[in-house]
C-alpha cells in the first residue's frame, strides 16, 4: 500500500509538471500574439495569469518535498523527484519571460513599429517547438529529442545575434524609434533566454535517464 501511494503521488507530480509546461507554452503564445497584434489586453492576460503558474510551481515543490521526507525514495525515484523540481523552475522562468515580453509590448504602445519583427517571429516559432519537444522528451524519457533541443538552441542563438544586429543597424535610419528598437531587442533577449531554459530541461532529461549531468549549452 505504501508503494502504491508513492507511485500515485509520483504520477500526480508528473501530471502537475506537464500541466505547468502546457501553461508556460500558452503564456508564450499569448505574449507573442499580443506583440504581433499590439494587443494590450492579451499582454495583460499574460501578466494576470502568471500567479497561476507560480502557485502550480509551489504545489510541485511541496509535493516533491513531501515525497522525499515521508516516503524515503530509492535512488531512481529520488532522481525523478529532483528532476521535477528542476524542470518546474525552468518552466516558471519561461513563464516569467513571457510576462517580460508582455510588458515590453505594453511599453511599445500603439505606434507603428519602425522595424520588422520577422526575426522575432522565427525565434518564437523555434522556441515554441523546443518547448513542446522538451515536454515530450521528459514524458517519454527520450534522449534523441533532448539532443535535438540542444541543436535547435544553436539556431535561436544565431537568430538572436542577427536580431540585435538588424535592430542596431536600423537606428541611424529611425532615430525617433530608438525606444521601440530597445524594447524589441529586449524581447529578442527574452526569447533567447527561454531557449536556454528549455535546453536546461533537456539536460535534466539526460540526468533522469542516465544519472549523469551533461551540459548541452556549451
Amino acid at each position: 500500500m505504501v508503494r502504491e501511494q508513492f507511485d500515485y503521488d509520483l504520477k500526480t507530480l508528473r501530471a502537475k509538471l506537464v500541466e505547468l509546461g502546457a501553461l508556460s507554452k500558452e503564456a508564450l503564445e499569448i505574449a507573442m500574439e499580443g506583440l504581433r497584434t499590439r494587443n494590450v489586453e492579451l499582454a495583460l492576460q499574460v501578466i494576470d495569469n502568471d500567479n497561476r503558474m507560480d502557485d502550480l510551481e509551489e504545489e510541485i515543490n511541496e509535493l516533491a518535498l513531501m515525497l522525499i521526507t515521508k516516503q524515503q525514495p530509492v535512488a531512481t525515484d529520488l532522481r525523478r523527484i529532483f528532476v521535477s523540481i528542476k524542470i518546474a523552475t525552468d518552466l516558471e522562468r519561461i513563464a516569467d519571460h513571457a510576462v517580460n515580453i508582455a510588458k515590453s509590448t505594453i511599453r511599445l504602445g500603439d505606434k507603428e513599429v519602425a522595424v520588422t519583427i520577422n526575426v522575432l517571429e522565427t525565434m518564437f516559432q523555434q522556441a515554441g517547438s523546443m518547448l513542446e519537444l522538451s515536454m515530450d522528451a521528459y514524458q517519454e524519457e527520450n534522449l534523441t529529442f533532448a539532443k535535438q533541443i540542444a541543436e535547435m538552441d544553436d539556431v535561436v542563438d544565431e537568430l538572436y545575434g542577427q536580431a540585435v544586429r538588424d535592430f542596431m543597424s536600423s537606428i541611424p535610419q529611425n532615430p525617433e524609434g530608438i525606444n521601440q528598437i530597445t524594447q524589441l531587442s529586449f524581447i529578442a533577449r527574452y526569447i533567447e533566454r527561454i531557449a536556454d531554459h528549455i535546453t536546461n530541461i533537456a539536460e535534466n532529461v539526460f540526468y533522469l535517464v542516465k544519472g549523469k549531468h551533461y551540459l548541452l549549452n556549451e
